[in-house]
């Protein structure tokens, strides 16, 4: 197997006289091109290849992107479901039903009457988590809508304080001599 390559092609037959000429006029005429600064030499080869890297680089950075998305809205998820169990409050099968909207369903949710009043006064939240329904207080409800307005399903407006309410703190004397 001594000789070069086109001796050995020649005699298998693979190619003929005039193919090895040929190809050996266009090498050296690109050697020729690349040596006298003329135009440079262009390989298709080498700009199929680029092409094809600056394809796959760039596929490859939007199939980040996805995974990086997906990742975050799983992280997100998982706090909600964190912040929502941590703080929900124990509904009562038997106590009285609270009837709210989600979307164009009416949903009735078993609650203690003091938990209702509270949610009346929008101390409470009901959150939806899955397809279950839980009760959080107003400022992890917050939180909660910071990551995801969608699962917040009732957040009534708080209410003025009432008379009683405000007098609660009267019994505490404010001291005149505080400096600034």
């Amino acid at each position: 197997m001594s000789g070069s390559l086109k001796d050995q092609l020649l005699k298998a037959g693979l190619v003929s006289e005039k193919q090895v000429k040929k190809a050996k006029k266009d090498t050296y005429q690109k050697h020729k091109e690349a040596r006298h600064g003329g135009a440079e030499v262009v390989d298709e080869a080498k700009m199929a290849a680029e092409k094809a890297r600056e394809a796959k680089a760039q596929k490859d950075k939007e199939l980040n992107a996805q995974q990086k998305e997906k990742a975050e809205k799983k992280a997100i998820a998982a706090q909600i479901k964190q912040l929502t169990q941590s703080n929900a409050i124990a509904k009562n099968p038997e106590g009285t039903g609270y009837n709210f909207p989600d979307g164009k369903k009416v949903k009735t949710i078993y609650l203690s009457d003091d938990v209702i009043e509270q949610l009346v006064k929008g101390r409470l939240c009901i959150v939806k988590l899955g397809d279950q329904y839980e009760v959080v207080p107003a400022p992890v409800a917050e939180k909660i809508a910071q990551r995801d307005e969608s699962r917040i399903i009732v957040q009534n407006d708080k209410q003025a304080l009432t008379e009683d309410e405000e007098d609660w703190y009267a019994d505490y004397q404010i001291p005149d001599d505080l400096m600034w």
